[in-house]
């Protein structure tokens, strides 16, 4: 009978900072994808899908374009002042002006307006 206690608390001794050894702890979180280039590929996208499904006239993308692509020239102006970076005003002031575009599309997806067939 004594041995039988003494093998119990053996193994529970043993066992114990196995259990308490797993505590859970965050995975590492994968570094975030740069929002304003993710961002820019999917205003590119919505654009190319009004084109294609006609929800865009040629005046329309030639206008959302324009504004795509002197966004992109600033975007591309300020990170060659900063060393290839953003600064957190910059970011700020990138993302107003990417959710402007972004509805503008949005509402010249939704107007009247259609490409002729």
């Amino acid at each position: 009978m004594k041995i039988y206690i003494v093998r119990i608390m053996l193994a529970g001794s043993l066992l114990a900072p196995a259990i308490f050894a797993q505590t859970t702890t965050p995975a590492p979180q994968a570094k975030p994808a740069n929002k304003v280039n993710t961002r820019r590929e999917n205003q590119q996208n919505r654009i190319a899908q009004g084109v294609k499904s006609g929800q865009l006239n040629a005046k329309e993308t030639a206008r959302l374009e324009n504004k795509e692509h002197k966004l992109n020239q600033e975007i591309h102006n300020d990170r060659a002042a900063n060393g290839g970076k953003l600064t957190a005003q910059e970011k700020r002031q990138v993302n107003r002006q990417q959710n402007r575009v972004s509805n503008q599309s949005y509402n010249q997806k939704h107007d009247s307006q259609t490409q002729p067939k």
